[in-house]
């Protein structure tokens, strides 16, 4: 696995012929590598000649700082990982580069991002389609993945893609849970042992109840911090909190 650190770097690869005469597909993350990431990970090695991956834990995303300041950095163990699967190249790129401009210009979507998810975090999607576009305009991918325990987010960036006419095309692969049904998150880390027995039962309320107000109360009773339960379409989304940690899921009914 070839790690690469800067943009010039990384423009310098995608510009060789070989490179381009291949497919490629790529898996923006923020590190803290788990089950989930390496699911995206595999299809995209099952489906493309070349793979990358990046790691950047972007600030612009998190309205909590103290969010930011806490989320698990786990670089080392993540590379292990990544060589494991065989990917072909890391993306590391540092802030001063990848936010040259000081982050003045800033991808706004001014409907879903304001719904769910964006109307319990402002700012929040601002960030994450800012870096998205950059990570899409430096790497030039034929595919990126994008997994549905953040479907508000895949769709979004789908949404972006499409807009503005990118080359990229987004693919999305299912949540993958652990053996109890809790969706895989980098965040599930910072759980102590008796929120994470209790964190299962936060998608089999939702899963199980149809009343949204039913969920809401049955997951205060179990010791949530409920921030939202809404469900649109077919799906029914919904974010808590369990001390100090925020998890987001969202579930087929």
């Amino acid at each position: 696995m070839q790690i690469i650190r800067s943009v010039s770097e990384f423009v310098l690869i995608r510009q060789s012929e070989n490179y381009s005469d291949m497919s490629v597909g790529f898996v923006p993350t923020m590190g803290a590598l788990h089950k989930g990431h390496l699911a995206l990970i595999d299809k995209s090695i099952e489906e493309n000649d070349v793979t990358v991956v990046s790691i950047f834990i972007n600030p612009t995303q998190f309205n909590d700082k103290k969010d930011f300041e806490n989320y698990p950095n786990t670089l080392n163990d993540d590379i292990k990982k990544l060589e494991h699967h065989e990917v072909d190249f890391l993306f590391l790129p540092n802030y001063d580069e990848l936010f040259a401009d000081d982050y003045k210009y800033i991808v706004t979507e001014n409907d879903l991002s304001r719904k769910l998810c964006g109307a319990h975090r402002p700012g929040h999607f601002d960030g994450v389609l800012t870096v998205v576009i950059k990570l899409l305009n430096i790497v030039c991918a034929d595919y990126a993945y994008f997994g549905e325990k953040d479907y508000q987010q895949y769709l979004l960036i789908k949404g972006m893609v499409e807009a503005l006419f990118l080359k990229t095309e987004i693919i999305s692969v299912g949540t993958v849970r652990d053996s109890d049904g809790l969706a895989f998150s980098s965040r599930n880390v910072r759980l102590s042992k008796s929120e994470r027995e209790k964190a299962k039962l936060f998608p089999q309320i939702l899963k199980n109840e149809t009343d949204v107000s039913l969920i809401k109360a049955k997951l205060i009773e179990n010791g949530f911090i409920v921030d939202y339960i809404e469900c649109v379409g077919d799906r029914c989304f919904g974010a808590v909190k369990l001390g100090e940690v925020r998890l987001i899921d969202n579930v087929k009914k």
